[in-house]
């Protein structure tokens, strides 16, 4: 192929894939994006369940290496696959989603390698107890979506807190302490 032809070659490809260098701000795709959670379950399991609705904004400038993740879970859409234990997460005695309707993620720095974001630091507000969190972010891609032919970004991110300091001790020990947090996310470029 002639350095002329491979241009245009070029040009084309470099249009297929979206300019992370470029400030630009994702919304969450309410059918791709959950929220997960594990907790020890009087030593003889990990049990597991889910968050169903979660929002936000992403705004992510990988040139500059600077971004802002607010995350907002809706903590009534608890699902674990039982009705009846759903519920009891739902009161007074762990959520108390009724006073707290929902858990908060901010973002202040975000690390990068290059121009993919690998970690964030923020706060995580949970029963009005605010407490700083790491995010691990372990899978980080860009591209335009095959189907909806619109710019996407999706990440697995991970954290681990004690449900304790944020005022959360019902069961304990029994129901541990330690909580492993995984979201998975993908977002439309807005």
């Amino acid at each position: 192929m002639s350095r002329f032809a491979l241009l245009p070659a070029l040009l084309l490809a470099s249009l297929a894939t979206p300019a992370l260098a470029l400030p630009a701000t994702y919304t969450p795709d309410p059918s791709h994006t959950y929220a997960y959670f594990e907790v020890g379950h009087l030593g003889y399991s990990i049990q597991r369940g889910r968050f169903d609705k979660l929002g936000g904004k992403i705004r992510l400038d990988g040139a500059s290496q600077q971004g802002v993740i607010d995350i907002m879970i809706d903590a009534a859409s608890i699902s674990t696959g039982f009705p009846k234990r759903d519920e009891a997460l739902r009161g007074e005695e762990f959520f108390n989603v009724a006073r707290f309707p929902t858990l908060v993620y901010r973002s202040t720095t975000l690390k990068f390698v290059g121009e993919r974001p690998i970690s964030a630091t923020g706060t995580l507000t949970l029963l009005g107890v605010s407490k700083p969190v790491e995010l691990k972010i372990s899978q980080f891609y860009c591209a335009p979506h095959p189907m909806m032919k619109k710019d996407m970004c999706g990440a697995e991110a991970s954290a681990s807190i004690k449900r304790s300091e944020f005022g959360m001790n019902r069961y304990m020990p029994g129901i541990g302490d330690d909580i492993k947090i995984s979201v998975q996310i993908e977002a439309f470029k807005d």
